[in-house]
């Protein structure tokens, strides 16, 4: 129902949902936090470190996501200044929005779709021939950055500065989030995040999960939804900003 007021399961990491919740709840909704990703500080920081020593040498670097930008500068910034020589990117607002509390500023971020296409669909990304590129992502994750710098002549590094994995979740908890009639949606921000959910859910609780409407932010996510089972079609938020999924719960 348009605007009625529901109750909300929000997925994102711990830490993260504040934002979010603190716009649904003004609203008159009732958050549930239940983080589907943990992330937990990568197992060796050798990479990262060669990396940082060699920084300026790069023409830009690339931050995937807020944890990113979290893990990434506070290492590179406790060990020296930012080259003024190395250009900035963000696939989202948010992570441009965190690099500010260290003092740095993004040179190139998509304007309306935060994802890695609408990164690359930037101008300045076309020719890259010549250019040195550092990534700063979690572990895994999909290729289509590097892959498509290559083909457009750039030298790509990865640097995974963040692991992250499926949270351990108490089952009794669990049921008891996925009785029938309990909740009214689930926001998800990736793929990762749905798969995990699903886990979570174990065999028990996925036939009671598959029926809850999800609100997802894109339709990498909303295909991989009807692929696991999902009852109803995801309602897609018009990016992944806390806003956008504001928007689109308001719209049920």
């Amino acid at each position: 129902m348009r605007n009625a007021k529901s109750r909300v399961l929000v997925t994102r990491p711990a830490g993260q949902a504040a934002r979010l919740c603190g716009l649904l709840e003004a609203a008159g909704h009732v958050c549930i936090r239940l983080p589907a990703i943990e992330i937990l500080e990568a197992s060796d920081n050798y990479r990262l470190e060669a990396v940082t020593d060699a920084l300026e040498d790069y023409d830009l670097a690339i931050f995937v996501s807020i944890n990113a930008v979290k893990m990434g500068v506070e290492f590179i910034l406790n060990h020296r200044d930012w080259p003024a020589s190395t250009r900035i990117a963000t696939v989202g607002a948010s992570s441009a929005e965190a690099l500010l509390q260290y003092g740095l500023y993004v040179n190139l971020l998509p304007e309306h779709q935060y994802n890695s296409e609408a990164l690359l669909a930037l101008d300045e990304l076309q020719d890259m021939s010549g250019h040195r590129v550092v990534i700063f992502r979690g572990n895994g994750g999909r290729e289509v950055l590097r892959e498509t710098l290559l083909a457009r002549g750039a030298e790509v590094d990865y640097v995974e500065v963040y692991h992250r994995k499926c949270p351990d979740v108490d089952a009794q908890r669990m049921q008891a989030l996925l009785q029938p009639g309990y909740l009214d949606c689930i926001t998800i921000t990736s793929n990762e995040a749905l798969q995990n959910l699903v886990t979570m859910a174990g065999p028990e609780g996925r036939p009671l999960l598959l029926r809850i409407p999800l609100v997802v932010m894109g339709g990498r996510q909303a295909t991989l939804a009807q692929q696991l089972g999902f009852v109803h079609a995801p309602l897609i938020a018009a990016n992944a900003s806390d806003e956008a999924i504001f928007a689109a719960v308001q719209q049920r």
